[in-house]
């Protein structure tokens, strides 16, 4: 197995890596599906941790490199990519803007005080609200100000998701083969939740380019990485954009190694209404796996694509797997501002 193009990308040391890979023993028996396995990317730290923080350490290495003084990104209000970023820039000591959207129709009077923008306050990140067609206006507005000030920002795109980004995912892709192994089980299946495509990518393009070369003693398949969709109104946008970044890692990494649409799985079943909007089966998988394996998911992504894991295992579509990974990416610090989505009837179908 060649690793050496991912071990020799330039990082810097940000998150709490290796995560653990945790058996979920009583979720699993009451599921009755294959054993499953919690990725803790929750526990990278960087202020209650998350997947970005994998990415962040990649995308502030090229930022140290290029001489930048100021960092400026993107999200939606409760992002936790500006969060992570924010927490990330602390540690260098670099200024931080955040261009944060009105992208969700989500009702809360604490929405643009609480939760991830409390923690981006606290981190003392600047924060430019925008009505979500004003974004690229205030982008523009802010850089043109920052130049003219003499700085030198670095821009990093919403959820860090570029080929610099993804490589965090390559990264975590190398550790689930490394774990796995190490654990005694062969890593066939994996999910996620699935939004801005880096993570997904990431993984897609660390598995292809890891187990490409199969020859001899190490002949175990490529897993496939199930992404959920909880972003994308139309599934096919997110294939497209895991399909661009996975190969553009690749042809910058390592020349020859290609995936294709084949080798991307979207599931657009559990996206519910929009983004940002929790479906009853998101609230009833947070509840589930908090009263049997007291980990704490969010209503926006790892809550979602959860929901996803628990219903495809109901359905028997994993029949014959028997370790199924899901890969916690994060976001319970905006669970302050859903709380009263809890109080709604439960669907009861969990």
């Amino acid at each position: 197995m060649n690793s050496a193009w991912i071990l020799d990308s330039p990082r810097l040391r940000l998150g709490y890596l290796p995560t653990p890979l945790v058996l979920l023993e009583q979720l699993s028996a009451q599921l009755g599906g294959p054993r499953i396995w919690l990725k803790r990317d929750d526990c990278t730290g960087l202020a209650t941790g998350g997947n970005k923080t994998r990415k962040l350490e990649y995308l502030l290495a090229e930022a140290r490199q290029s001489g930048a003084d100021v960092v400026v990104t993107f999200g939606a209000v409760q992002s936790n990519h500006a969060r992570q970023t924010a927490a990330a820039c602390a540690v260098l000591g670099l200024p931080c803007h955040l261009v944060l959207s009105r992208r969700v129709r989500w009702q809360h009077p604490g929405y643009e005080s609480s939760g991830n923008v409390l923690l981006d306050r606290l981190l003392g990140a600047e924060i430019h609200l925008s009505d979500r067609g004003q974004v690229a206006d205030t982008a523009k507005a802010l850089l043109s100000d920052l130049r003219a000030a003499g700085h030198r920002p670095y821009v990093i795109p919403a959820g860090g998701s570029n080929a610099t980004g993804a490589l965090g995912y390559v990264r975590c892709a190398l550790e689930l083969v490394q774990q796995s192994t190490a654990l005694g089980f062969s890593l066939t299946q994996v999910m996620h939740a699935s939004s801005s495509a880096g993570t997904q990518a990431g993984l897609v393009a660390g598995f292809a380019g890891l187990l490409q070369d199969r020859q001899g003693p190490d002949q175990r398949p490529v897993p496939q990485v199930h992404g959920i969709n909880v972003y994308e109104p139309d599934p096919e946008t997110l294939v497209a954009n895991v399909h661009r970044l996975a190969n553009q890692v690749l042809d910058e990494k390592l020349p020859g190694a290609r995936v294709t649409n084949r080798d991307i799985h979207v599931d657009h079943r559990y996206f519910g209404q929009d983004y940002g909007i929790p479906t009853a089966e998101t609230l009833e998988a947070i509840r589930l796996l908090a009263r049997t394996e007291g980990v704490l998911l969010d209503p926006v992504y790892s809550g979602k694509g959860f929901s996803g894991l628990i219903d495809r295992v109901r359905l028997g579509e994993f029949h014959g797997t028997e370790d199924l990974v899901f890969i916690h990416t994060g976001g319970t610090a905006s669970l302050g501002v859903y709380d009263a989505a809890f109080d709604a009837p439960r669907s009861g179908k969990l």
